[in-house]
C-alpha cells in the first residue's frame, strides 16, 4: 500500500469548496463595478431569458483569474458549489460562452480590412472592432478608472507600448517574423500602477511598426485626471514618425495636453552607425561593467530629417551604447562591439538615468506579457473567428487589472507586485464549508487566513461603486 490513506469513492454530502478565497475575487470585481460597466457598454442579447452580457463576463474573468486555460474549463467551476454561491447564479456552460465569444466577430469587417490591406499593397491587415468589441474596450476603461479615482495621489503616469507573439498552430494564424505562426497583439501599459490601459489584438503577419498610434492614443486617454505627468516608452517598433510627431506635439488630438517625455529604441542605419563610431573616445562614458562586457554610454551627433512640423522644434537627442565584449577571439570579426540607440526629448536627464529608466520597460511591460499568455489563459486562443479571440485576449487583460486593483486597494503591501498564480496559491485556493442558516449562505474558510488576520479588513476596502 503506497498510500497511508483509505480514498472512498462515495462523494461527500456537505457543500465544500476548493476556491473560497473566490469570495474576495467576486468582491473586488463587483467594487470596481464590472457587472455594471458591462450591462452599460456590452449589448449582445437579444432575449430577456438566460444570463445576460454581465454574468458571461464575471465568470470569464473568474475563470481567467483561477487558472482556467479554455472555454471548456468552466466545467471545473460548474462542479465547485461555491462559485455558484459567490457570483449568485451557476457558471455559464462552455458551449453558451463560446456563443457569447462570437458575438465579438464581425466577419465583414475583416474583410473589409483585408481588401483595403490588398488595395495598398500590404500583406497584413488589421480589422475593426465592432460594438461589442469596443464597449468591452469601455469596460476596462471604466475599470482603470474607477481604481484612478481611488488612488488619486498617483500623479505621473509612465505609458508603456510594447507587442508580444502568441503562438498558435490554427489554421488561421498567420506566420510571424520569428518564423512561428500565430498572432501578435499590442498593449500599453501604466508601469507605476501595473494597469493595462489599451489593448489591440493583432495577426502574426502585422508588423509591430504599424500603426501604433492608435494603441498609444488610446492609452493615453484611459488614464484617470488626477494624472498630471505624462512619459511614454518603446522599442523599436515604436520610432515610428506619426507616434513621434504625435509625442512631440503639445496640443496633440486625441491626448493630454503638455509636455510628454519619451525615450524610444532607435533601429540601426548606416548614417546612425557612422555617427556613433565617430564619436570621440572622450564622450563615452562608462554605463556597466561584468564579467563578459563592458558597456558604455554618450550622447551623438545624430540629427537625421526633420519632417516639416517638426523643424521648429528642439531636435531629439539620441544617446548610443557601446558594448565591447572581453574574449574578443570567441566571436565572430566585426560582432567583438555592438551599438544601440536611444531617442528621447528628455534633454536634461543624465544619460545613465535615462538608458536605465528605459531598460525598466523590460521589467514592466515584458513581464505583463508573461503573466497573460501563461497565468491568465490569453496564451491559449479558443476559437477560429479572430473577433472571439481578441475578446477572450481583453477578458484577460480585464481580469489582471482586477488582480491589479485588488492588489493594490486591498491586500497588504507585500503582495502588491505579486502574481496570479501566488494569489491562487495564497489566497483563492482556500477550502471553505458553505452553511445555510436563516436564509443565508456563510462561507465558512477551513483555516484563518493569519497572513492577513482575516478576511473582513480587506472585504471593507473593497466598497460598492459610486456609480451603482
Amino acid at each position: 500500500m503506497l498510500l497511508p490513506i483509505d480514498i472512498d469513492p462515495e462523494p461527500i454530502e456537505e457543500r465544500l469548496t476548493a476556491w473560497g478565497g473566490a469570495a474576495l475575487l467576486v468582491q473586488a470585481m463587483r467594487s470596481l463595478d464590472l457587472p455594471g460597466s458591462t450591462r452599460r457598454h456590452v449589448h449582445i442579447k437579444q432575449r430577456q431569458r438566460g444570463y445576460d452580457e454581465a454574468a458571461y463576463v464575471e465568470s470569464l474573468v473568474v475563470l481567467h483569474a483561477l487558472g482556467g486555460d479554455c472555454v471548456d474549463d468552466l466545467d471545473r467551476l460548474r462542479e465547485d458549489p461555491g462559485i455558484a454561491e459567490v457570483l449568485g447564479y451557476a457558471v455559464p456552460s462552455p458551449e453558451a460562452a463560446r456563443k457569447f465569444l462570437n458575438h465579438f466577430h464581425d466577419e465583414s469587417m475583416l474583410e473589409q480590412a483585408q481588401q483595403k490591406s490588398l488595395a495598398l499593397g500590404q500583406a497584413s491587415a488589421i480589422p475593426g472592432e465592432n460594438a461589442p468589441l469596443q464597449g468591452l474596450a469601455q469596460v476596462n476603461r471604466d475599470v482603470i478608472g474607477i481604481i484612478g479615482r481611488r488612488c488619486p495621489e498617483q500623479k505621473i503616469a509612465t505609458v508603456d507600448l510594447d507587442s508580444t507573439i502568441i503562438e498558435s498552430w490554427k489554421q488561421q494564424a498567420q506566420r510571424t517574423y520569428e518564423g512561428s505562426t500565430g498572432y501578435q497583439p499590442m498593449l500599453a501599459l501604466w508601469a507605476e500602477t501595473d494597469l493595462i490601459l489599451a489593448d489591440e489584438f493583432r495577426d502574426g503577419n502585422v508588423p509591430a511598426i504599424r500603426e501604433p498610434l492608435r494603441v498609444a492614443r488610446q492609452a493615453f486617454a484611459a488614464l484617470p485626471a488626477s494624472v498630471s505627468k505624462y512619459y511614454f516608452r518603446g522599442d523599436a517598433a515604436c520610432y515610428e514618425h506619426e507616434l513621434l510627431n504625435w509625442l512631440r506635439e503639445e496640443k496633440r488630438e486625441g491626448g493630454p495636453e503638455g509636455f510628454i517625455g519619451f525615450a524610444v529604441s532607435t533601429p540601426m542605419n548606416p548614417v546612425l552607425a557612422e555617427e556613433i563610431q565617430g564619436t570621440p573616445e572622450p564622450r563615452w562614458q562608462l554605463y556597466s561593467e561584468d564579467a563578459g562586457a563592458v558597456k558604455e554610454y554618450a550622447v551623438v551627433d545624430y540629427y537625421p530629417e526633420e519632417a516639416a512640423a517638426n523643424r521648429c522644434r528642439e531636435p531629439l537627442r539620441y544617446i548610443a551604447i557601446r558594448i565591447r565584449r572581453k574574449q574578443h577571439d570567441l566571436f565572430d570579426a566585426g560582432r567583438e562591439v555592438l551599438h544601440f540607440a536611444v531617442a528621447t526629448n528628455l534633454w536634461d536627464w543624465d544619460g545613465k538615468r535615462l538608458l536605465e529608466w528605459h531598460r525598466e520597460k523590460a521589467g514592466s511591460i515584458e513581464a505583463v506579457h508573461d503573466v497573460l499568455k501563461n497565468e491568465l489563459g490569453a496564451g491559449v486562443l479558443p476559437s477560429k473567428r479572430s473577433g472571439a479571440d481578441a475578446a477572450w485576449f481583453r477578458l484577460a487583460v480585464i481580469t489582471h487589472n482586477v488582480l491589479s486593483g485588488l492588489k493594490r486597494l486591498a491586500l497588504p503591501p507585500e503582495l502588491l507586485r505579486a502574481r496570479p498564480k501566488r494569489l491562487r496559491f495564497l489566497i483563492f485556493t482556500t477550502p471553505g464549508r458553505l452553511v445555510d442558516h436563516a436564509h443565508r449562505t456563510t462561507l465558512r474558510i477551513v483555516r484563518s487566513w493569519n497572513r492577513f488576520t482575516n478576511w473582513l479588513p480587506a472585504i471593507r476596502r473593497l466598497p460598492a461603486p459610486a456609480l451603482a
